[in-house]
């Protein structure tokens, strides 16, 4: 390795990476011992360093192994052999388990070896799997053993970056390295038997991430934006540009330098400005700054890693604005050196503190009008300073919100000017800087889910109560010591539960792809983490599950319908299935008839036509018309397969010549034959004649309760059965007439009018009553009969009877009575009385007449 630090290399010493190699003082490079070379391809870093001034400076260097050959006859002894045996089988093996055997042949055991480091270069193209180093143990050749490496990049997140082989032991790396992403890996190898016993120690291994120049300077802002007042002196501080390289920073890819590259206008010289290579900082460079004549420079700055080596290293450009602003004889003063405001955090549009000059300048005008410009303490811009156009003072106002965990309190260097810069040869006054002290006041912050839309994979149909994922929330407020707890803001399904104190996610309900709540294989939740400040607050996180499909869905036959001719022809019908699963558990499926009933595959056969469509068409020469249930077994390809035996209902139908069914042919493969038919027609006569009957009978009935005779055949009358008459009433909704003209009517002139003998008997007398007739102590059967048919003629003649169903008094005998009271009759004991007029009333008094009459008979 060549160096050269401009001063002749005196006293530079040289460093490696591995302990195998070493540089001497002439920059050559030896190997320190036998080395055996882990892999095709060896990167090792070199330094170079400087005892006096302390410099440093690195540099890679990239060996191509080339494998030697072995000469047949000579055959080494001893370890040697073992070497170059490795040697010949390959070139990349560690030992680092190896044996030592002593004089007296006695195994004493060593101890492990320190593996040096394996680099590996970044954005390597390949191929992948790409080997890095073969582990073995010497006990290979005595026991079978398997190897396995653990840590961060193998069975730890980010998973599988390095593999290796259990049986040979050579380990690689799967995919291109990113230094930017992560610099280095701490894996341990392992060797176990075949029964997992150790064999040996587990061995510490080191990878490093050599960082190659593939990041170009950003810069912060493509835009910046100085002021420089005119008639500044050379040297006079403008801005500061800054870009930032994501390489590493300790090697010349990360190391940036500055550069103007050109300024516009070049007046009145081309280099008004100059730029720090390392710090970014813009400074006057030549006298001369006239606003008058140049009011605003445009520099474009370079910024180029490899420590501004064009040839090899990369740039990037931004805008620096330089603005050349006018000056006045008054600068305007602050009122106070010092200045305080509080602010509490997360507000903005807050004034926290107003600043008060003195300028005796013409007011309101632009050498009076102040602005305020935070020179220092603010460098994430939190805060602005507005001028009020009335009072000229500053008011520091919040215009990025602030956080009281990040910064406390703000040390802010404020500087005002006026509109119009000070004249030439008048200095800026020590009063026109002040410092304003500001605090910040903590307030309840909401917790935060640091991995929102969180999205995890798992087979669907695991068990409920399986655990998921932790899900947890962060609380920026780290001094209130407060406590976050969680819950469900929305689960569609109602399938998870969420641990309240740890987020821990468990199922409730076993998880179906097949369900209508899944969308792409995803089902997604929304869970609330909410403190217990004062007052609480809460925050959110979406939980996204992609669940991997399993073969839980048995395949559907389709069509369920079809029809086909009686006679084989080319007449088939096409079946295929559905399966609510997706690949590779699904098609091909495979059509099959079932062996029991026998007659299905006696009189149906399958024709494969691919993976997912077959034809069911008639084995035998003719099928009667009609409808059959044709079972076919479909199983799909899943592992395990599942199938279902579907029933498929096919239309065997008579046919034209053009394959089609006929009409008669479909209603017989309906299933309805001639003998059906008559059947049907038959119960609908019946059925018919039975309602005409049931109408005959009713309209008879009715006939007979509007014609039935008002006293019943003396033959049937029986004085101790309960008779029903009829109903007397159709309800409040018939009973709307006056009521009071059934007991008082207002004129009586139609009653008094009437004939006499022809009234209601429950008409109340009006007129003076008659006095009732002595009935004749033998009364002739037919006058019950005559006097209930002289009532019905005076209730069907009256013009004020109420309606024929309305409420009728007959219980009404009269104001007085003949006969007095009933309790002044006394029966006789003389037992003289004659009872045998009784027999002549007829027979509804036979019973009466037998009771009396026949005493001594009896």
């Amino acid at each position: 390795v060549k160096f050269n630090n401009c001063a002749s290399n005196k006293g530079v010493r040289y460093e490696t990476n591995s302990l195998d190699f070493r540089v001497r003082a002439d920059g050559t490079m030896y190997a320190a011992h036998q080395v055996q070379m882990p892999s095709k391809q060896l990167i090792l870093m070199v330094t170079a360093w400087d005892p006096q001034t302390l410099g440093r400076w690195e540099a890679i260097v990239r060996f191509l192994v080339a494998e030697k050959s072995q000469h047949s006859g000579h055959k080494p002894k001893g370890r040697k052999t073992v070497l170059g045996e490795l040697a010949q089988q390959q070139s990349d093996t560690l030992l680092p388990w190896r044996q030592h055997q002593s004089v007296n042949g006695l195994r004493r055991q060593k101890r492990d070896w320190v593996i040096p480091p394996i680099n590996v270069p970044e954005n390597s193209r390949g191929p992948f799997p790409q080997q890095l180093v073969r582990i073995r143990s010497d006990k290979d050749k005595e026991i079978h053993i398997r190897y396995s490496i653990t840590g961060v990049g193998a069975d730890q997140p980010p998973m599988e970056v390095f593999s290796i082989d259990p049986v040979s032991g050579r380990m690689y790396v799967t995919r291109p390295m990113d230094r930017e992403e992560r610099a280095s890996y701490h894996l341990r190898a392992h060797a176990v038997d075949m029964n997992g016993n150790k064999v040996e120690n587990p061995i510490d291994l080191y990878i490093y991430v050599i960082d190659m120049n593939d990041n170009r300077p950003e810069f912060i802002n493509q835009v910046y934006n100085g002021s420089v007042d005119e008639g500044s002196k050379p040297g006079t501080y403008v801005m500061t540009v800054t870009a930032n390289d994501a390489d590493d920073s300790t090697t010349a890819n990360g190391m940036v330098r500055y550069r103007i590259v050109t300024q516009t206008p070049q007046s009145p010289s081309q280099n008004m400005f100059t730029i720090n290579s390392e710090t970014g900082d813009i400074v006057t460079v030549a006298a001369g700054l006239d606003r008058e004549k140049v009011q605003q420079y445009i520099v474009i700055v370079q910024a180029t890693d490899m420590e501004g080596n064009l040839n090899y290293g990369l740039s990037n450009t931004a805008t620096a604005i330089i603005t050349v602003t006018d000056v006045n004889d008054n600068p305007p003063e602050f009122t106070s050196s010092t200045y305080s405001g509080e602010v509490p955090e997360n507000r903005v549009e807050v004034v926290v503190a107003n600043l008060t000059v003195m300028d005796r300048d013409q007011p309101h005008s632009a050498n009076w009008n102040a602005i305020y410009r935070i020179i220092s303490g603010d460098p994430s811009g939190h805060f602005t300073i507005r001028t009020d156009p009335v009072t000229n003072e500053g008011m520091v106002t919040v215009v990025k919100a602030v956080d009281y965990e990040m910064n406390r309190a703000f040390m802010l260097t404020v500087m005002v000017s006026n509109q119009a810069p000070l004249a030439s040869g008048i200095q800026m006054s020590f009063q026109s800087t002040a410092g304003v002290t500001i605090s910040v006041t903590d307030v309840n912050e909401a917790p935060y889910f640091p991995t929102n839309r969180k999205l995890i994979r798992l087979e669907e149909g695991v068990p409920t109560g399986t655990i998921l994922t932790t899900f947890s929330a962060v609380d920026p407020d780290r001094f209130m010591q407060q406590a976050v707890r969680y819950s469900k803001l929305s689960d569609p399904a109602n399938w998870l539960n969420i641990n309240a104190t740890n987020g821990q996610i468990t199922t409730a309900a076993v998880l179906d792809r097949e369900s209508d709540y899944i969308k792409n294989n995803v089902y997604e939740a929304t869970f609330l983490a909410a403190d217990n400040g004062v007052p609480p607050a809460s925050g959110t996180g979406t939980l996204q599950i992609y669940l991997i499909d399993i073969n839980d869905n048995a395949p559907e036959l389709l069509p369920k319908e079809a029809q086909i001719c009686e006679k084989p022809n080319l007449n088939v019908i096409n079946i295929t299935a559905a399966d609510a699963d997706i690949d590779p558990n699904v098609g091909p499926f495979v059509f099959e008839l079932p062996s029991v009933p026998s007659a299905v595959r006696k009189n149906w056969t399958i024709t494969r036509l691919n993976g997912d469509y077959a034809q069911l068409s008639l084995r035998i020469m003719y099928l009667e018309a009609g409808v059959y249930d044709v079972p076919i077994i479909v199983t799909d390809s899943g592992n395990p397969p599942l199938y279902n035996t579907s029933i498929i209902k096919v239309k065997v139908c008579p046919c034209d010549e053009n394959g089609d069914c006929t009409t008669i042919g479909a209603v017989a493969a309906a299933g309805l034959g001639t003998g059906a038919i008559i059947a049907i027609l038959i119960c609908i006569i019946i059925l018919l004649t039975m309602v005409l009957l049931f109408v005959v009978w009713m309209k008879r009935r009715e006939k007979e309760r509007h014609t039935k005779q008002l006293l019943i055949d003396p033959e049937d009358d029986v004085r101790d059965n309960i008779l029903k008459y009829d109903e007397e009433g159709g309800g409040e909704e018939d009973q709307d007439y006056d009521l009071s003209q059934l007991q008082q009517p207002e004129t009586m002139d139609h009653v008094l009018n009437k004939t006499p003998g022809v009234r209601r008997v429950d008409e109340r007398p009006i007129g003076a009553e008659p006095q009732y007739p002595i009935r004749p102590v033998i009364p002739h059967p037919g006058d019950i009969g005559d006097f209930i048919n002289e009532g019905l003629r005076a209730a069907d003649n009256d013009p004020t009877a109420p309606p024929y169903d309305s409420l009728l008094v007959f219980d009404y005998e009269g104001s007085g009575s003949t006969a007095g009271s009933v309790s002044s009759l006394n029966s006789s004991s003389s037992g003289d009385q004659d009872y045998d007029y009784l027999n002549d009333w007829g027979p509804r008094f036979k019973k009466l007449a037998d009771m009396y009459g026949g005493g001594e008979e009896d």
